[in-house]
């Protein structure tokens, strides 16, 4: 089975969960075999769309995940944030017919949540990969009928 390519966005905003959810998310990949061959840092949760719908565009990825660390604050704009952004991020997976993972951790939490949910990035990476596996899969099961 040809090796998987993984475009990758990561949200600087709280960088220092941000890295190492990065981290991990590059350690996984390369435990699955998979190759991460794009990598865009964008300032915010907010920002990621854009990003991601450039990697797409180039045509050369098979998934793109995303990573970020969305932190409550004392009004509602991390829930916003989050909404909008994992509702493009799956937007643009239609439209590309590619997968585009979420491991964007937030909204509702705090500073020591965030931390623990490092493994997000992690899980991104291994829904891409299972994902493009399983289409694959599937595009070849309707080739042989």
């Amino acid at each position: 089975m040809e090796k998987i390519r993984l475009g990758m966005v990561v949200a600087e905003f709280n960088r220092d969960i941000t890295y190492m959810m990065e981290i991990l998310a590059r350690e996984h990949a390369e435990f699955l075999g998979a190759e991460i061959t794009d990598v865009i840092r964008v300032p915010g949760a907010f920002d990621v769309p854009i990003a991601v719908k450039r990697i797409l565009e180039k045509g050369d990825v098979d998934a793109v995940v995303t990573i970020g660390s969305i932190i409550e604050g004392e009004t509602e704009h991390d829930e916003v944030v989050a909404q909008h952004a994992a509702r493009k991020i799956m937007d643009l997976s239609l439209e590309y017919n590619k997968p585009v993972t979420l491991g964007i951790a937030g909204p509702g939490m705090g500073r020591l949540a965030a931390q623990e949910r490092v493994d997000y990035a992690k899980r991104a990476v291994e829904a891409a990969v299972k994902l493009v596996k399983r289409l694959r899969e599937y595009d070849k099961s309707k080739e042989k009928k």
